[in-house]
């Protein structure tokens, strides 16, 4: 216990003189790349291979790191250990290992965490692991490689109020561009942990190598608390399914002492940084100290307020009623007949044609691509779906900027069907992030002026078993900067009652959802076949006996009423249009005008 309260109080007497404190470089990947270490989960190595693990802490300790961290990074439950058990056995061996290689060389040892797994409670992920840490004593803790700042804060304040004398640092990670996985952008995340009481440090590690993450501090505005930079030894290689890095330990410490004339004052390393890599940085930070200068970043100048050019978002704000026709991708290249459609709505009164992304998890056309080719070739308004089903981080920033390069304004940001079950051997879904992550990606953009601003819309399920818990998904998705809410077809009554309560809970623009039913068996089907939909009883008997003419007639007459019901309610109607049947939209558009 003694040992970890002198860590708290040296690095906190450390920091307050101004100097630098030097951590270790990345314990996992140099451990990969010694010949002879065991394959498997590093952490576990704690209990399996402890010599190795203590050679590891002593390698970088005599590099000349003033900080190292304990072999816990993914010391999950169902990361690297089975259960609590486990965990508090592999904390318990990670603590004594690093405090035994650290024994007379005034280091100070870390605590480390890592992001929670995929769909956990992070909250409960840290503090379990924080408690397992606090029972040994420690008092330095790294929540290190983040993606959001879920959970953090509840962390940091569980270990505050348990050991009030805990350096606690938090640090994100973050690709070149400023954006985390989860596509948050960094700059944001580390001023909401500035503002974040029990927190001592804020920060950059992994992903970036030293001269992007240097380029990244540089652009950033400077956080009142203790600044982290620990960049990566460069980019990685693979190599018979083993990952390398080759960045030169020279090079790589130039960067990476950069770093502290920038404010930094913990600075270490990533994945791929060895011994050398630190002992080259140790070199580097003693020459800086001699006689560098600090430099000051310039403070963010004041946005620039751009106009978003959508015209669906123009007549809106100018009081008008619009109607967006959703017309579905072709499953094949020949798009004639989907252009000619398209073409058609938008000469019978559609104000944008809305284009779904693979609807139901199924491969169609791209909807960016075909609203950038209605856009350019016809001049038709486009609204774009796009999903966190299919594309990464990278991949949904490439087809925004090629929207705004296109002047495609529009786009309807939803989390995307499952992939069908039958498919998933082969096909696999990425939902990296979810439709409100993805909205505040879309903002972030817009505020960097990597796009032009979008008129940003959402989906609201008003057939939802629980509206009362869509409609508080609504509430944070409009706080995410969702401007509009397309809703599912209102088809009952108690859909009808729905939107009343959305327009009643919600401040960003209704577009109503209507759907043409064209049969007896269509009316069957969405009822008990498609998520989202639900019929009255009245409105599928009402279909009983007719044939394709009268049915299309009823659909036009139903669709109708519908809007007149949620008429005072709604900021225009979003149609659907059934098995490409243009010209019965063509009817329904005329109806609802």
């Amino acid at each position: 216990m003694e040992q970890s309260v002198c860590d708290a109080q040296r690095v906190r007497g450390l920091l307050g003189s101004g100097e630098t404190l030097l951590f270790d470089g990345a314990t996992g990947t140099y451990a990969r790349e010694l010949p002879g270490f065991p394959e498997g989960t590093v952490e576990l190595c704690c209990l399996t291979q402890p010599q190795r693990v203590l050679e590891l802490h002593r390698a970088y300790l005599s590099a000349g790191c003033r900080a190292i961290k304990t072999n816990t990074f993914a010391a999950h439950v169902s990361l690297a250990v089975d259960d609590g058990t486990q965990q508090r056995e592999v904390i318990r061996a990670a603590c004594a290992l690093a405090r035994q290689a650290a024994d007379g060389s005034a280091a100070a040892v870390f605590a480390d965490i890592g992001p929670a797994p995929a769909q956990a409670d992070a909250a409960r992920c840290y503090t379990a692991m924080a408690q397992a840490f606090l029972d040994e004593g420690m008092t330095c803790f790294l929540l290190e490689t983040m993606h959001s700042a879920q959970g953090l804060c509840e962390a940091a304040a569980f270990i505050r109020a348990r050991c009030p004398e805990a350096f606690i640092a938090v640090s994100f990670a973050a690709d070149a561009d400023g954006f985390t996985r989860a596509g948050e952008p960094a700059a944001s995340l580390i001023a909401k942990m500035d503002d974040c009481p029990d927190v001592d440090a804020v920060g950059l590690n992994c992903i970036c190598g030293a001269y992007h993450m240097r380029r990244l501090l540089e652009g950033m505005k400077r956080p009142q608390k203790q600044l982290i930079a620990m960049p990566n030894a460069g980019y990685p290689h693979v190599e018979n399914g083993r990952t390398y890095y080759d960045s030169d330990p020279a090079y790589f410490a130039r960067q990476a002492a950069q770093c502290r004339a920038l404010g930094a004052s913990l600075i270490g390393g990533c994945c791929g940084t060895t011994p050398e890599h630190i002992r080259r940085l140790a070199a580097q930070l003693k020459l800086a100290a001699a006689g560098a200068k600090r430099v000051t970043p310039p403070e963010p100048g004041e946005p620039v307020h751009r106009v978003c050019r959508s015209s669906v978002k123009a007549k809106l704000d100018a009081g008008g009623r619009v109607i967006l026709v959703e017309l579905d991708p072709p499953r094949s290249a020949d798009i004639g007949g989907f252009v000619r459609g398209a073409q058609a709505l938008y000469d019978a009164g559609a104000d944008a044609i809305t284009i779904a992304d693979c609807p139901i998890g199924r491969a169609r056309v791209d909807s960016s691509l075909l609203a950038c080719k209605l856009k350019r070739e016809l001049g038709v308004e486009t609204l774009p779906h796009m999903t966190c089903r299919d594309r990464n981080v990278n991949a949904t920033k490439a087809l925004l900027l090629g929207l705004s390069m296109e002047g495609v304004h529009n786009v309807l940001a939803v989390t995307g069907d499952p992939v069908p079950t039958s498919d998933r051997g082969s096909v696999k879904s990425v939902f990296q992030f979810n439709s409100r992550v993805l909205a505040r990606f879309v903002r972030s953009l817009e505020g960097s002026g990597e796009t032009e601003p979008f008129f940003l819309c959402g989906a609201l399920n008003v057939n939802a078993p629980n509206f009362g818990q869509e409609l508080a998904r609504a509430v944070q998705k409009q706080e995410c900067g969702m401007e509009a809410f397309l809703t599912q077809p209102v088809l009952s009554e108690q859909a009808a009652r729905n939107v009343e309560l959305a327009r009643q809970t919600l401040s960003a623009r209704l577009i109503g959802g209507l759907f043409p039913v064209v049969s007896a068996k269509n009316a069957s089907f969405l009822s008990s076949e498609v998520a989202g939909i639900a019929l009255d009883d009245a409105v599928i008997a009402a279909y009983e006996g007719l044939d394709r003419a009268q049915g299309e007639d009823m659909a036009v007459r139903l669709c109708g009423t519908a809007a007149r019901r949620i008429a005072p309610f709604v900021d225009g109607y979003y149609i659907m249009t059934p098995f490409q049947r243009v010209a019965l939209v063509q009817r329904v558009i005329a109806a609802v005008r």
